[in-house]
C-alpha cells in the first residue's frame, strides 16, 4: 500500500504541526483530507469531500485506503460509511478520540453533526480513547466502538489525544495503523 493511500482525517479546527497526525503525515507521506472550512464544519460538506478524495485514489492499482481519524474525523468516517456506496475503497480505520457531538455543549458548537451514526463499519476498525477526554466520556467512546464494530483501546488519562497530550509520534497507535494497512 502506498503511503498516500493513508488518509488523515483531522477534526474540528484541523491538526497543528505538533499533532501526531501532522507528524505522521510529514514523516510517512500520508495524505491529509483538506476540508473547505475547518472552523465551521458542515457534516454534508465534509462527507462529500471525503467521498471525492476516495474516488480520486487509484483503487485499481493501489488498493483500498486506510482512514486515520481524530476527533470529529471519527464521526466523519462513521457518517461517510453510513451513506457511501464506495465503502469497498476503505481497508480499515484508526479512530482516535471521537467527540460526543450529542452532548448539549457540543451540539451548540457543531450544529450539523448529531446524531452520531451507530452502525457497524464495513471495514476493520480500531478506536483509541482517553479516560479523561473533555469532549467524550469513556463510556460513550466504548459505546461508539461497540456500535462501529471497532477494537477498543483505552489510552489512559491523556486528555483529547492531541498535541497537548504529549504523544509525540505516538508509536503505539502507529503500530496499530501498520497492522490495518496489511492486506
Amino acid at each position: 500500500m502506498k503511503p498516500s493511500n493513508v488518509l488523515i482525517l483531522p477534526g474540528w479546527q484541523n491538526s497543528g504541526p505538533e499533532h501526531w497526525q501532522s507528524r505522521w503525515e510529514s514523516a510517512q507521506g500520508y495524505t491529509r483530507v483538506e476540508q473547505h472550512d475547518w472552523m465551521r464544519p458542515l457534516r454534508g460538506d465534509w462527507i462529500a469531500r471525503l467521498e471525492d478524495v476516495l474516488l480520486s485514489c487509484d483503487f485499481e492499482r493501489e488498493g483500498p485506503a486506510v482512514l486515520v481519524a481524530h476527533s470529529l474525523g471519527c464521526v466523519l468516517a462513521a457518517a461517510w460509511a453510513s451513506h457511501s456506496r464506495n465503502t469497498c475503497r476503505v481497508r480499515g480505520a484508526l479512530l482516535v478520540a471521537p467527540p460526543d457531538v450529542e452532548r448539549e455543549d457540543m451540539r451548540q458548537m457543531l450544529t450539523s453533526w448529531a446524531p452520531v451514526p451507530l452502525h457497524k463499519l464495513p471495514f476493520q476498525t480500531v478506536l483509541f480513547a482517553s479516560s479523561d477526554d473533555p469532549f467524550c466520556a469513556l463510556e460513550r467512546s466504548q459505546l461508539f466502538a461497540a456500535a462501529w464494530g471497532a477494537d477498543f483501546v483505552d489510552a489512559g488519562p491523556r486528555g483529547h489525544l492531541n498535541a497537548e497530550s504529549g504523544l509525540g509520534d505516538w508509536p503505539l497507535a502507529h503500530e496499530q495503523l501498520l497492522q490495518l494497512m496489511r492486506p
